[in-house]
């Protein structure tokens, strides 16, 4: 029989509110017990309060504490000073005035929650002040008159009028409630319910909610519910996190399949896509774990609680959808869709996000799993020191993570691994000083997001992009994306033709060939893809071999384009704009053409080796742009300059054959890349149309793009193959990237024998050798199928 407020407190759930006595920002329960209120709903309405305020046990007399207190009542002191409280007033703030811009109807009502959770947090200079709260609630009349009632057309973004706007005003209710009034609240949540009715469902059209718009969706509905007492709706909110009443094709925790639904949302390799084929883990994905962490916690423990076992699964998502991408306080960009040309979203905000949601989380997960969140929480708020988590965070997760911080669980190492998104065409290769990722795209995936007139300038983030992370944390932080050259991605092949804004976006490629194979436990690994160059005949075979710290990048049949066809080696901001720049042991401006070049050096980056001591060209400049260049919405003209140190290489115009051969050494000193020119510890045997390989000590790894042979290795037809020895024992790892072979045949010119057999592998011995099949259809598509031997 349901308890009198509808909350339990005498179990732990599977993801919910924590047991009595958790430490504020950590427990789900109400600060103060709450038997006999009015509705059965208040005990969730409380914990909510507590969770945006710290409830009434803060102390503001904390160093920490006070901080965040100081920056509640900053932002609120800067909003009310601009208020207009006229009498005969026509707008709240004359700079969101708009009447057909949507976004301004949210930030309007994000101001007023501003003022308000100043209002209602203790130590404030606003807390509990009258003429505030009196404030507060003219201005939400004056909303509920002119802006957001059931009456109104709603035009623009539905976003803002079903998520953005009810979002902050359900905020401002919660943090009021004790003053607002019943015909106010019945107004104002009768407004949210017009808008946001049903949790499955959002736009004017009602279109079948999906990925982060669902658990958006659902949590308005969730808090407007908790706010009238409304259990039924509350109901249809836990149930629409798995989708029942669509038979689970849409559910939020289970993994995604193209089969079931439409795609969006987490898929089992980690890879979050929304807007059906666009990489999101760091924009949408992280949005949509962060506002579910507030949903679970919200109705955790209460006869509204979560109660389906793939919920679980929110615990997969942070290690492997987030912690492989999470580097050292920054979020891989090409994971973050249109957000990376939001200057709000620079300076690591992203990881801040996805910090507070694992803090949420923590409290109800299951003992082992909690202590490993634990860890990893330590370890992401220690290891940025570019920005301080706890100056930046909400009250409830600076408690939280203070909590952490002084828990005698260990920081969690840092990664040293090699992971592949097969979904999204994505990889991202960890080691001790750097990290480094590539971004492609292929026909299962899109090129790029360009929509609501932000990320214009996206042309060219996935024709093999690559991001290297290094000790200079800030390097994607510090207006990097306005004023980086966009034609000159780092690793990329391009067309130089000139592009209108948002051209080509949301193209998928023609090819299936992106992809690779990696060893289990290693960091070797092959990845690749047929580049396809949208809106132009441009194509190109690219690789990259990751060798530990070493990255060999190969590059064959660059054929076509329009104009110019370069591959970019690197576009570096530079931390330092006098860093040295280093060709062949000599000290160069630069800028300028480099004939015959062995090796260069880029001091606080990393070395090159081009083997084949190609023509470069380089360029030293200072660049100088603004925001609104890419981002119409939310970008400002204020210029920024930044300087940058470029390197390619030119195949000409209309390339017939083009290639490239390079090695990158990440991190390396001058001296590592000389030793490499000198004497390559890996080589490349093979850059055609058939393949491409390398060689080193123990070690051969092929990208066949169509059958062939390359050293011990056959293949039937495409596919990525790394082979390593280690005394007697060896690994194949084999994957297809085109992910529809079905089966594939890999021919090994040494007789071994498997360790363990493997479910879908078959091998056969052969006069020298084994054939190795592997039946790819009933594993995950592009996924890595590793084989041990022994010699015998």
């Amino acid at each position: 029989m349901p308890s009198s407020d509808g909350v339990r407190v005498a179990r732990r759930t599977l993801l919910g509110a924590a047991g009595a006595g958790a430490v504020v920002g950590l427990t789900g329960l109400p600060s103060v017990a709450l038997a006999g209120t009015a509705k059965p709903t208040d005990a969730l309405r409380q914990r909510w309060f507590d969770q945006l305020t710290g409830g009434a046990d803060l102390d503001p007399t904390d160093p920490d504490i006070a901080v965040a207190v100081r920056r509640i009542e900053k932002a609120a002191t800067s909003a009310l000073s601009t208020l207009d409280t006229s009498a005969g007033r026509t707008v709240l703030w004359k700079d969101l005035a708009s009447t057909t811009a949507s976004h301004d109807v949210t930030a309007n009502f994000s101001r007023i929650a501003q003022i308000a959770n100043s209002w209602a947090t203790v130590g404030t200079a606003h807390h509990g002040d009258a003429t505030v709260a009196d404030t507060v609630l003219g201005a939400l009349d004056w909303m509920s008159e002119h802006r957001y009632n059931t009456t109104l057309t709603r035009y623009d973004n539905d976003w803002d009028w079903e998520i953005g706007a009810p979002t902050q005003l359900n905020n401002t209710m919660v943090l009021l409630y004790d003053v607002i009034g019943a015909d106010r609240l019945a107004r104002l949540t009768g407004a949210v319910d017009f808008y946001t009715p049903d949790p499955n469902l959002w736009r004017i059209d009602r279109q079948i909610a999906t990925g982060a718009n669902r658990v958006w969706i659902a949590t308005v509905v969730a808090v407007r519910a908790v706010l009238d007492g409304d259990t039924a709706a509350l109901l249809r909110v836990r149930d629409a996190l798995s989708d029942v009443e669509g038979g689970g094709a849409n559910s939020v925790f289970a993994y995604a399949d193209a089969g079931n639904g439409t795609g969006e949302g987490f898929w089992a390799d980690g890879s979050y896509l929304q807007h059906w084929m666009h990489p999101y883990n760091g924009g949408y994905g992280k949005e949509l774990l962060n506002t579910l962490s507030g949903l679970l916690h919200l109705i955790g423990d209460s006869d509204w609680q979560v109660t389906d076992p793939a919920a679980a699964h929110v615990y997969e998502w942070i290690d492997e959808a987030f912690d492989p991408l999470l580097i050292r306080g920054d979020v891989v960009h090409s994971v973050c869709g249109r957000e990376i040309a939001r200057p709000s979203k620079q300076g690591h905000v992203a990881a801040q996000t996805i910090i507070e949601a694992t803090l949420r989380l923590i409290p109800a997960a299951p003992a082992d799993t909690a202590t490993h969140l634990t860890a990893l929480a330590k370890r992401w708020i220690t290891e940025d020191t570019y920005r301080d988590f706890l100056t930046v965070t909400d009250i409830s997760s600076l408690v939280a993570a203070r909590s952490v911080l002084a828990s005698a669980v260990p920081a969690d190492p840092r990664p040293v691994r090699h992971k592949q998104y097969p979904r999204m065409d994505k990889a991202v290769h960890r080691r001790p000083t750097f990290s480094y990722s590539v971004s492609a795209y292929s026909s299962r995936i899109y090129d790029y997001e360009s929509i609501q007139n932000e990320n214009l300038h996206g042309w060219h983030l996935s024709d093999g992009m690559v991001l290297l992370y290094t000790d200079d944390l800030g390097h994607y932080s510090g207006d990097y994306w306005p004023t980086v050259d966009p034609y000159r991605l780092a690793g990329t092949t391009v067309d130089s033709a000139r592009l209108a804004d948002a051209a080509g976006q949301r193209t998928v490629s023609a090819a299936t060939w992106v992809g690779g194979a990696a060893v289990p436990g290693a960091t070797l690994a092959a990845y690749g893809m047929d580049l396809r160059g949208v809106g132009s005949t441009l194509r190109a075979y690219k690789s990259w071999f990751f060798v530990d710290d070493a990255v060999v990048c190969v590059g064959s049949g660059i054929t076509g384009g329009a104009a110019t066809v370069e591959t970019v080696v690197e576009n570096r901001k530079l931390a330092d704009a006098t860093a040295a720049f280093t060709v062949d042991g000599a000290r160069h401006t630069g800028t300028g053409t480099l004939e015959r070049v062995s090796w260069c050096h880029l001091d606080g980056t990393g070395g090159y080796v081009f083997p084949t001591r190609p023509t470069l060209h380089a360029l030293r400049e200072n660049r100088t742009h603004t925001w609104r260049e890419i981002n119409l919405k939310y970008g400002t003209d204020t210029p920024v300059t930044r300087p940058y140190q470029t390197l390619w290489q030119d195949h000409g115009t209309a390339p017939t054959d083009g290639s490239y051969r390079y090695v990158q050494l990440p991190m390396a000193s001058a001296a590592v890349t000389r030793r490499w020119a000198d004497d390559p510890p890996v080589r490349i045997v093979a850059a055609d149309a058939t393949a491409h390989a390398v060689r080193g000590a123990g070690l051969d790894a092929v990208n066949f793009w169509t059958a062939g042979t390359v050293g011990p290795l056959t293949a039937d037809g495409a596919c990525s193959v790394v082979l390593t020895k280690r005394g007697n024992r060896s690994t194949v790892a084999v994957a297809d990237p085109t992910q529809g072979r079905g089966t594939l045949t890999v021919d090994l010119a040494q007789p071994l024998t498997p360790v363990a057999a493997v479910d879908g592998v078959t091998v056969t011995r052969t006069r020298g050798g084994v054939r190795i099949g592997v039946d790819t259809a009933a594993r995950t598509p592009g996924a890595t199928v590793a084989i041990e031997f022994r010699k015998d």
